[in-house]
C-alpha cells in the first residue's frame, strides 16, 4: 500500500457503502436532547487555567471545596497518571484536594506541584501528625507536537491555575489543558479539528447540580447529538470525514500517524464530573465509570490503544449518603447517567468552542 492513502477514494466506499446518519437513522439517547443551561458549577468547586497560547499547552486545575470525596475510571490504553490509586475505594483517603489535568505529557505531571504548594499554603489537604498534606490527582494529555516541545507545564503554572480558578463557568476552547488539542487524527494533526477545554452543568429534579469539565483531544471524532462529526479528519476537499468509515479500508496508517514523523498525534480525552451530592468513595467511582459512558457516546472511535482516557468524579455533599437500598440505588443511577450526559455535553462543547 502507498504511503499516502487515497481518502478521496475510501470517503466515497464508504459513502456507497452505508450513510450512518439517513440509512441506519441512529436515534442519540433521550438524555442528550435535555438542554441543559450553563450552569456555575456546585457551590465550593473553583477551576482555574493556565495557559501558553504560543506553545500551545497549559493546564487547567479543579479544586473542590475541602472534605470531598473522589473516584475515578481509566479506560485509555496510553495514560498519564499522578495519584490516581488515592481514589480507589480501598484507598484510605477519601478523596482527591485538586485534580489537574494538564498538558506535556508526562512532563506536565511537575505542574501538580504547583497545585501542591498553593495548597499547602492555605492548609488544604489530609492531615497528618507533620501537617496538611494536598493529595493532588492529575492526568495529561499528549500536546508535545502542537507548538513547543520544550516548553510544558511545570510547578509555577500550576500554582498560576489555582490563583486563577474562580467559582464560576470557565473559560472554554483552547485554553489551559486544551490548548494544544486536536480530535479526528486518523490523518495527523494537519487534517484534524482543533479541540479545547469544554463545559457542561445541569440542575437535576431535587436540586442537585451536576457539571463536568472536559479536554477534547481524541484520536476519534467528537459527534454531535445525532451522531455527525463536529470535529473530524479532513479529506483532500477538506470535507469532514467519517473515523470509524475509512478506517476498515486502511490495511496501513496514513502518512502522518508514525511515531516518528512531526506530525504524529498524541491522543485523550480528560474528564471532571463534580456534583454537590453525598456521595461516598464506592459512588464516585460508578458515577465515573458511568461518566465514561458520555465519551462514548460523543468520541467514535474510543477507548482506543493510543488513547489516554480518563474520568474523575468529586462529590462535596455535607449529608452522610443515603442508607442502602432501592431509593440510594436509584438516585446514584440517575445521577450517574446525568454524568454521561454532561460529559458528552463538555466534550462536544470544547470543539464547538475551539477558534484557531
Amino acid at each position: 500500500m502507498p504511503d499516502r492513502v487515497d481518502t478521496l477514494a475510501l470517503v466515497d466506499g464508504a459513502r456507497q457503502g452505508h450513510d450512518l446518519y439517513t440509512r441506519v437513522g441512529r436515534r442519540p439517547l433521550l438524555a442528550d436532547h435535555l438542554n441543559l443551561d450553563v450552569l456555575d458549577p456546585p457551590a465550593g468547586f473553583r477551576i482555574g487555567h493556565w495557559t501558553d497560547p504560543e506553545a500551545r499547552t497549559g493546564c487547567t486545575v479543579v479544586i473542590p471545596p475541602n472534605g470531598s470525596r473522589g473516584g475515578v475510571d481509566v479506560r485509555g490504553g496510553g495514560t498519564g497518571t499522578r495519584e490516581i490509586e488515592t481514589l480507589s475505594p480501598l484507598a484510605n483517603a477519601e478523596g482527591p484536594t485538586a485534580v489537574l489535568l494538564t498538558g506535556g505529557s508526562a512532563f506536565g505531571l511537575a505542574a501538580a506541584d504547583g497545585v501542591t504548594r498553593w495548597l499547602e499554603e492555605r492548609g488544604v489537604g489530609r492531615p497528618t501528625p507533620m501537617g496538611t498534606v494536598p493529595l493532588v490527582s492529575a492526568a495529561v494529555v499528549y500536546d508535545l507536537v502542537a507548538g513547543e516541545s520544550g516548553r510544558r507545564p511545570g510547578p509555577d503554572d500550576g500554582y498560576t491555575a489555582c490563583e486563577n480558578a474562580r467559582e464560576a463557568v470557565p473559560q472554554r476552547g483552547p485554553v489551559g489543558a486544551g490548548a494544544g488539542a486536536a480530535v479526528g487524527k486518523l490523518f495527523g494533526r494537519e487534517r484534524s479539528t482543533r479541540g479545547g477545554v469544554g463545559y457542561a452543568a445541569t440542575r437535576l429534579a431535587d436540586g442537585t447540580i451536576l457539571g463536568a469539565i472536559a479536554v477534547a483531544n481524541s484520536f476519534g471524532d467528537v459527534l454531535d447529538e445525532h451522531g455527525k462529526p463536529l470535529g473530524a479528519p479532513r479529506d483532500e476537499r477538506g470535507q469532514l470525514v467519517r473515523t470509524a468509515d475509512l478506517l476498515p479500508r486502511m490495511a496501513q496508517p496514513a502518512q502522518g500517524l508514525s511515531t516518528g514523523s512531526a506530525s504524529a498525534p498524541g491522543n485523550t480525552t480528560l474528564a471532571c464530573v463534580f456534583t454537590d451530592a453525598s456521595l461516598d468513595k464506592r459512588s464516585c467511582a460508578i458515577v465515573a465509570r458511568m461518566a465514561s459512558a458520555g465519551i462514548a457516546r460523543a468520541v467514535d472511535p474510543v477507548f482506543t490503544a493510543v488513547d489516554g482516557d480518563v474520568v474523575f468524579c468529586l462529590a462535596s455533599g455535607p449529608d452522610p449518603p443515603r442508607p442502602a437500598g432501592f431509593e440510594a440505588t436509584w438516585a446514584l443511577t440517575v445521577l450517574g447517567a446525568m454524568a454521561a450526559t454532561v460529559t458528552a455535553q463538555a466534550i462536544r462543547d470544547a470543539v464547538r468552542q475551539a477558534v484557531d
